[in-house]
């Protein structure tokens, strides 16, 4: 497993625990809960997601609410709010990445975190901000 597949997964937890309980983020950047010693590349990026989607959390969920047809955005699961705040910081913030790839990645998330059409529902979402938010940009690696 790659590294940033890893940072995904422990910025995913962190923006879970920061729904559930409010968990400040200078408690979640510390990255206490992880039992093992994060290499620097996996720890860094965790935290930049972390910092980055909590920081734009009220333009990203604005988005969430605008291309959620048909779901309020009080019932999502935290799982999937909390991948789609990682994934759509990544897609407008990281420009380093393919978003072709962070789409990719959320996807995956959904499918192994979140439930039974968690991968669709994210996938949905995501293509929609690519398509309306980021116009030519959000094409490459098509």
């Amino acid at each position: 497993m790659g590294h940033r597949r890893k940072a995904r997964e422990y910025a995913l937890q962190g923006l879970y625990m920061h729904e559930l309980s409010a968990t400040p983020v200078e408690t979640l950047t510390r990255l206490e809960w992880v039992e093992n010693h994060l290499p620097d590349p996996i720890r860094e990026f965790a935290v930049t997601l972390i910092e980055g989607s909590i920081g734009k959390m009220a333009e990203i969920d604005e988005l969430i609410v605008k291309y959620s047809k048909n779901w309020k955005f009080e019932r999502l699961s935290a799982v999937d709010k909390s991948i789609l705040r990682i994934s759509i910081y990544a897609m407008l913030f990281l420009k380093d990445i393919p978003v072709i790839v962070t789409i990719n990645e959320g996807i995956e998330l959904g499918k192994m975190y979140g439930g039974e059409s968690s991968g669709q529902f994210i996938n949905g979402i995501l293509d929609a901000v690519r398509k309306h938010e980021l116009g030519d940009e959000g094409k490459e690696g098509q």
